[in-house]
């Protein structure tokens, strides 16, 4: 499988290193290259999908966090350490390449993945690593074009990212992210390119998403960029609005039912979303804890990726 030097001279690295517990030192004069080239190799082998690092967690605060977090909501959570010193980017860094990982071993072939766009959604699709597969689709979830930008690019970067890793066809959603009019959306759902997509959405196994929310140190994407006008943010304020998925919004229960821009929204519904058989959302900040309690109390998740320090505040809730 791996043809070019280097691919094959990191699978040779690889396996001894991992398998046989040589040392580099030992491998270095075996493939006849420095120690410094060998640890490039074995990165270049983890970095490509050639090695799979497995860690079981021992009986320590995470993991019971972890437990009775599962317990609690009835869902896979997946707790990301940190020493309580990383400021937000740094928790947003770690926690996604976290995600990106766990990403490769949910992946596989004849899957159809929804993917959300926003500052997370990007992020894990920047860590994510080669995980091949075939007859996979990888579908956007909403639309991303604003009264200011098209979206286009921004949206179609994360698509191809997740289309690239995991070598599977992408399927772009070409409207905005919110209709001027509910009547707008309506027409639109009933044209054959448009229907075409949801159709495909319908047939997600998994969806990929973080949680946006207007209180986060790091401004979710849909309060940021363009997207709400100062009479829309107040107006979601007003009514309750804790956060969104795919920029339909939500209340500290996870009802969307009540908030009227949600029918301009090109999200899917929060009924249709929890059609979908497993939902991964990714949440990194104590600014997003009021948005992942909402989403756990609208049964929106069912696999959580979430730092420790929000995943204990959340817990204290």
């Amino acid at each position: 499988m791996h043809t070019n030097p280097k691919a094959k001279d990191a699978l040779r690295a690889a396996q001894l290193y991992y398998l046989q517990d040589i040392k580099m030192e030992v491998i270095a004069r075996e493939l006849g290259v420095s120690r410094s080239t060998v640890s490039r190799l074995l990165a270049h082998a983890k970095r490509t999908g050639m090695v799979s690092v497995k860690i079981t967690p021992s009986a320590n605060l995470s993991a019971l966090v972890s437990n009775q977090l599962a317990e609690k909501y009835g869902i896979n959570v997946h707790l990301v350490p940190t020493d309580g010193s990383m400021d937000d980017t740094e928790l947003l860094q770690r926690v996604s390449a976290h995600a990106a990982y766990l990403l490769g071993t949910i992946v596989s072939s004849s899957m159809t993945i929804g993917v959300a766009w926003g500052q997370t959604m990007q992020a894990v699709s920047a860590a994510l690593t080669g995980h091949p597969t075939h007859d996979s689709v990888v579908v956007q979830l909403n639309g991303a074009a604003n009264p200011v930008s098209s979206g286009v690019r921004y949206a179609s970067e994360i698509l191809t990212r997740f289309g690239q890793a995991f070598t599977a066809r992408t399927e772009q959603f070409p409207v905005p992210a919110f209709f001027d009019k509910a009547s707008t959306r309506e027409a639109m759902w009933q044209e054959t390119s448009i229907h075409r997509v949801l159709n495909i959405q319908r047939e997600m196994n998994l969806a990929v998403f973080s949680l946006g929310a207007a209180n986060s140190n790091l401004a979710s994407q849909v309060y940021r960029g363009g997207y709400l006008s100062k009479a829309e943010t107040r107006q979601l304020s007003e009514m309750g609005v804790v956060g969104d998925v795919a920029t339909v919004f939500f209340d500290k229960n996870g009802d969307d039912a009540h908030i009227e821009i949600n029918a301009r929204a090109t999200g899917p519904t929060l009924a249709e979303l929890c059609k979908v058989p497993r939902r991964f959302c990714v949440v990194s900040g104590r600014g997003k804890l009021q948005a992942v309690r909402g989403a756990l109390n609208g049964k929106l998740i069912t696999e959580l990726v979430i730092d420790e320090g929000t995943a204990l505040a959340l817990l204290d809730g």
